[in-house]
């Protein structure tokens, strides 16, 4: 570790085969925790380049252990977080109204890092237990629409990291590499992400792989569609610039969808929107979300992606793939 670190500290980058060897070690607990942190910190102070974060990434998914959903046409919704933003679970909500439209979601997620009400939180508050469990996870595809893959039982070699993220309270490289390694492999994915520079990453390595993808990022800093001002959406043929009008929705406040503070507030929001209860500022973000993500899947226009959203949360369907989720 100590030629990397001082390779790096002279501001040298690192071929792909050197970034998926280390983070293999890391996995393999090869390094000691101040090691780790040390390299941690480099990419706090410089970015990350293509080689490197491709590296990482095929690490974390040759170490993780796999979920076989090939028989699924499956989504994933996540966003890196690390955005400071403190919003209320916008993406695990809006894979529900996925769900709920009649859709296959292979959630990841994780306990939040960086703020402190990650999809992992709110769940787990609302009495679902987490497994790894493969029958298990299929029957939720099969009953629920949706399973969750919680990241700790998926990615164990990365329990050397976990300690040292949540003590440096501060977004790393992999708050990047999250949307990166769902351990399902799903063949469509929507992801949000906190900066141009992720996006431009994103884009470079999505559009070399299968999936049909989206890629978005809020002008603002949200690591989703917020509706608080434009939004850039990055996909296999487009890269544009859309507004809070591209749904026929106004722009709303950074207040209007906050987060509460807490995870029992948050859990509050989370079911009170999915049982049609939410202020018409939370509904509008998870509707404008979910929408895009249809249209993933149904490539579809925004408006009838729109209707399909809406009627998931109006039916009670989107409710009742969390209510079956938990029995599961």
């Amino acid at each position: 570790m100590k030629e990397i670190l001082d390779q790096l500290f002279e501001h040298q980058a690192l071929s792909y085969a050197q970034a998926k060897e280390i983070l293999i070690n890391i996995g393999q607990g090869k390094y000691n925790q101040s090691q780790i942190a040390a390299f941690l910190t480099v990419y706090l102070m410089r970015s990350i380049t293509i080689d490197e974060l491709a590296g990482f990434r095929d690490a974390l998914l040759d170490l993780c252990i796999k979920v076989d959903l090939s028989d699924y046409n499956t989504i994933d919704l996540c966003g890196t977080g690390g955005d400071g933003k403190d919003t209320f679970n916008i993406s695990t909500l809006t894979s529900f109204v996925v769900a709920g439209a009649g859709y296959k979601v292979s959630k990841h997620g994780n306990y939040g890092v960086s703020s402190g009400v990650g999809s992992s939180n709110v769940l787990e508050y609302l009495g679902y237990k987490f497994t790894n469990d493969q029958s298990k996870i299929k029957k939720a595809i099969d009953k629920a629409g949706i399973c969750f893959l919680h990241a700790p039982l998926f990615h164990p070699a990365m329990k050397n990291v976990g300690p040292i993220r949540k003590e440096l309270k501060a977004k790393t490289f992999f708050n990047i590499l999250g949307p990166m390694v769902n351990p399902s492999f799903p063949q469509n994915q929507m992801v949000g992400v906190y900066s141009l520079e992720v996006a431009r990453l994103y884009a470079y390595l999505y559009q070399k792989s299968d999936k049909y993808f989206a890629i978005i990022h809020n002008l603002d800093g949200y690591d989703e569609v917020s509706l608080t001002t434009d939004f850039k959406r990055v996909t296999q043929s487009n890269d544009e610039i859309l507004s809070p009008g591209y749904f026929g929705f106004q722009k709303i406040s950074a207040q209007q969808i906050a987060s509460g503070g807490t995870v029992k507030k948050a859990a509050k929001i989370f079911v009170d929107i999915l049982e049609g209860n939410g202020t018409e500022a939370q509904k509008n973000v998870v509707l404008a979300n979910a929408a895009l993500a249809i249209q993933i899947m149904n490539k579809k226009t925004i408006d009838e992606s729109l209707e399909e959203a809406k009627e998931s949360i109006k039916s009670g369907k989107a409710h009742k793939s969390l209510s079956s989720l938990i029995k599961i």
